[in-house]
């Protein structure tokens, strides 16, 4: 798991670098594992659009994967690392020795032919899943759950981990990669392990039309629209000494939103 930086032969190669797929061992996903994925260009059902930037991209199938780990006490066999198009981390397809399959979330040093369970005195190596009050401090976990039984919602992306802090009655202390700490249910589960593909982090796009393959569409400044378009927009020249400010008028770039008074209390320290 590398980056391979292109040669510059034609200028839309310049200053753009690619995984080199080394893990990559399936090409063609399981097609029972994927559906369809309709795009909707971040619009409701009123047609609206309710997040700015978003549509066109390649088309993709979903691959469906399994966060909760609900196969207890079963080993499973590491088939295949596969591509997912819908997130930065790699893929593995598990199989089970009665035969079912599923993907998971690739964690870091997790290769073919390991067999790794989900279980509640499972060994501490990348790839097993086990709860948080059976898990030793110090340990880097990651997919790991809010509310148990609802399945892995924190620590997903490439590269990241988080570490298990402290446990304190029926609640586990863990350092968020955003450097938070948050005190969940030691009941609910994690998967041992840093999340693969580290390097994605370090990949330079390159050019503007890989972001539209992506899905991602232009961004205008506010400061260079109308006054009618934006609280940032108008004047003669480039403008100074405003409040950078949403089209909407919400303080931005960190003014703190987050209003989640039943959670708060759940917050042992922010990330900032």
């Amino acid at each position: 798991m590398g980056i391979r930086v292109l040669k510059p032969q034609i200028n839309s190669l310049r200053n753009r670098s690619v995984s080199d797929f080394k893990e990559i061992t399936k090409s063609k996903p399981e097609k029972k594992l994927t559906q369809a994925l309709k795009k909707k260009a971040a619009r409701n059902n009123f047609g609206r659009i309710t997040m700015r930037h978003q549509g066109g991209g390649h088309k993709r199938r979903y691959r469906l994967i399994d966060f909760k780990r609900q196969k207890f006490d079963i080993p499973a066999k590491v088939v295949a690392i596969e591509y997912d198009p819908n997130r930065t981390c790699r893929i593995a397809l598990l199989c089970y020795t009665d035969g079912i399959k599923s993907y998971i979330i690739a964690p870091n040093k997790l290769s073919v032919g390991d067999v790794i369970i989900s279980s509640n005195d499972g060994d501490i190596k990348p790839g097993n899943s086990l709860p948080l009050s059976n898990i030793p401090t110090g340990t880097q976990i990651h997919n790991v759950e809010l509310r148990p039984g609802k399945g892995g919602q924190l620590v997903r992306g490439a590269g990241v981990s988080a570490s298990l802090v402290a446990k304190l009655g029926k609640y586990c202390q863990v350092k968020l990669p955003s450097g938070e700490v948050r005190q969940i249910l030691s009941v609910c589960r994690a998967t041992i392990g840093q999340v693969g593909n580290q390097e994605n982090e370090n990949i330079k796009i390159g050019k503007a039309g890989r972001k539209r393959w992506m899905g991602i569409r232009p961004t205008v400044r506010g400061m260079a629209m109308n006054p009618i378009d934006h609280p940032l927009g108008g004047g003669e020249g480039v403008g100074k000494g405003h409040h950078p400010v949403s089209p909407w008028g919400q303080p931005c770039k960190g003014h703190k939103t987050r209003s989640n008074k039943r959670t708060s209390s759940m917050i042992v320290k922010r990330r900032k």
